[in-house]
């Protein structure tokens, strides 16, 4: 479905929905209620400029025009993958045992040792 397609079928929608007539959103698009009608059957488009008028007259934005019955939401959090990190680290036996000693404590050495 071709955009202009999209929208003129969202503002019959909110036509229907809101209980509104052509010649309110003609009011808002500054055009006569006959070029709105027009507008309605796809015989003649919207400039922006018309469809930013009557997203304002409606108190919405213009993308929920285009998704209406829909109200788009920018997510700004993208979903994070778990992040894996393996640290090595080569020490002497004396200094791997006091690591070992203070990550892991002193009961749990002798089961890393094995």
């Amino acid at each position: 479905m071709k955009l202009q397609e999209t929208i003129c079928g969202n503002l019959r929608k909110i036509l229907n929905d809101k209980g509104l007539k052509q010649a309110t959103l003609a009011e808002y698009a500054k055009v006569s209620p006959s070029q709105f009608s027009k507008v309605l059957n796809g015989t003649v488009n919207l400039s922006l400029d018309q469809f930013s008028k009557i997203a304002s007259g409606l108190g919405m934005r213009e993308i929920d025009l285009i998704t209406y019955p829909k109200v788009y939401t920018e997510t700004t959090e993208q979903p994070q993958d778990p992040v894996e990190a393996v640290l090595q680290i080569r020490l002497k036996q004396d200094k791997r045992d006091q690591v070992l000693r203070l990550v892991f404590g002193d009961n749990n050495i002798e089961i890393l040792n094995k």
